[in-house]
């Protein structure tokens, strides 16, 4: 039998205060959770795609990039990796994995329930690996996609990054970096790197709550991805076309609909997460507002 709950059983939530010294999640900086609190907006109200467009522009410094599709994707920072993964590779199509740490086999986690077949280029825990292995590696395995962890909280240790956009492109592949644990500090630079498409998340260095992850996409990685667009009929749009490729095998991480949900078109593709941007917005802005360089100083420093 159900049982009656008093509805004063539980009192209102009053956490204790904690200092947070893990990898994540840490204490939000006091300037994120007031713009949390703010009032929400219909998410087609201009006040609303105002702040969409400037959460567009802030996040590109911290990204390292020029890229226009450049935005949010609704979830934690898992979100971020498996939207990009899903929305990258289709069942049966290759993909190397660069491997050194727990991170790197949470890629082959996802890319394994997607179908994908997986080859691996790894080092040891607590060392990188050397970008002539990664050439070797693309070399041998004729990769759609390369896709790589930048700074794996598992082992501290960041994969150097210099020269891997221009290998893959030189190879016909694609190129995927996790920055989850280094956005906000250490330097990003998709474009100077060459990558495709990044992703992150608020709630280790950028000083933020964990349920928004912030992503960048390249032309090249948009025209992929939009060869694979088919608009759920309940939002199709007279002057949306469906691509010839397979179909992005989520409904909710189809980057395709996302992006068009982000662009001009305004695609009604779901509720945003109006809190989490506010809260993405305002960890940008204490990023920006401090200065880069400046920031990136001081967590080496730290």
């Amino acid at each position: 039998m159900p049982v009656d709950l008093d509805p004063m059983l539980f009192g209102e939530i009053d956490p204790p205060q904690r200092l947070l010294m893990g990898p994540g999640p840490v204490n939000a900086h006091p300037r994120v959770l007031r713009a949390m609190s703010a009032d929400l907006l219909g998410q087609f109200d201009p006040e609303m795609t105002g702040y969409m467009e400037q959460v567009m522009a802030l996040y590109r410094p911290i990204f390292g990039t020029k890229n226009r599709w450049t935005m949010l994707v609704d979830g934690t920072a898992r979100a971020g990796i498996e939207a990009a993964l899903v929305s990258l590779v289709a069942p049966g199509e290759t993909v190397l994995v660069v491997n050194f740490g727990r991170f790197g086999l949470l890629l082959t986690e996802i890319l394994t329930r997607i179908g994908a077949r997986i080859e691996t280029v790894e080092a040891p825990w607590g060392e990188t690996v050397p970008m002539d292995a990664i050439a070797e590696a693309i070399a041998r395995t004729g990769p759609k996609l390369v896709a790589t962890i930048h700074g794996d909280t598992s082992t501290t240790m960041a994969q150097p990054l210099e020269g891997l956009g221009a290998l893959c492109r030189a190879a016909g592949a694609l190129s995927y970096v996790d920055a989850t644990a280094t956005i906000g500090g250490m330097e990003l630079a998709a474009d100077r790197w060459g990558v495709d498409v990044v992703t992150g998340g608020l709630q280790k260095c950028l000083g933020g709550p964990s349920g928004s992850a912030p992503i960048t996409v390249s032309d090249a990685a948009a025209e992929r991805i939009f060869a694979r667009r088919h608009t759920e009929a309940g939002i199709r749009m007279a002057d949306l076309e469906d691509g010839q490729g397979p179909r992005i095998s989520s409904n909710y991480f189809d980057l395709a609909m996302i992006m068009d949900y982000w662009s001009e078109k305004r695609l009604n593709h779901h509720t945003e997460a109006t809190s989490m941007l506010y809260a993405a917005r305002e960890c940008a802005r204490v990023a920006l507002g401090e200065g880069l360089a400046a920031r990136y100083n001081r967590h080496a420093r730290a």
